[in-house]
């Protein structure tokens, strides 16, 4: 069975341009931005024939790709692709302190420590649990050539983790922005990042020009 993903994470929210912790317990709207983002990766890939359509049950996902839902592709809300939850520090803003605690969380889950999380959230492996449980869903349909999956920052980061076979604590080695591109191909035996963190149909004119710039 071949398959080709490709997986996106939502678009900008208010939560996200001012920095607060947003997550499996936060049910959130696209800002301004998300909503011009949102347009931006349906005009790049509006011509891409997929076949199923898979996002969280966080509604954010669902306003990301909207615009593909509404020429009838068919989808379909998967809990598992939900973001981390952060416990008792989703909704605060930024601080040293909180920094800090995150920062010490962090370095436990790249030390491997992936039972660590948040008073009342989730741990590394508690996520891998209902990702695996997503994944086999999606794979259960070998009709389903192509499909476009959205889902969330930290999550990205896990299944990216699961699907190259990748430890969980390597989860930093995936950068990602909002709405940005990650597209993989299974053979029958194992997936392959064919395009890495593209977030090309971000850029505006101005982008391509300095970049073209940059080139000479």
């Amino acid at each position: 069975m071949n398959k080709t993903l490709y997986i996106v994470r939502h678009g900008q929210t208010e939560l996200n341009k001012l920095g607060i912790i947003q997550g499996r317990g936060k049910n959130t709207d696209l800002n301004d931005e998300g909503r011009v983002q949102a347009a931006q990766f349906y005009n790049a890939y509006k011509d891409v024939p997929f076949d199923k359509i898979y996002i969280s049950a966080l509604k954010r996902t669902q306003q990301s790709i909207q615009p593909f839902i509404d020429t009838g592709i068919p989808f379909e809300k998967l809990p598992g692709l939900d973001e981390l939850a952060w416990g008792i520090h989703e909704g605060q803003a930024s601080s040293p302190e909180l920094k800090a605690e995150f920062l010490h969380v962090m370095r436990e889950w790249v030390a491997g420590n992936l039972d660590v999380k948040f008073e009342g959230g989730e741990s590394p492996n508690e996520v891998k649990v209902r990702q695996l449980e997503a994944m086999d869903v999606i794979m259960s349909h070998p009709e389903e050539k192509t499909v476009l999956v959205c889902m969330h920052g930290r999550a990205l980061r896990l299944l990216l983790c699961i699907l190259t076979e990748k430890p969980l604590s390597e989860m930093d080695t995936f950068p990602h922005q909002n709405l940005v591109l990650y597209k993989l191909t299974y053979d029958g035996s194992k997936f392959t990042i064919v395009d890495f963190n593209n977030a090309d149909h971000l850029k505006t004119p101005e982008d391509f020009e300095q970049d073209q710039n940059i080139r000479r």
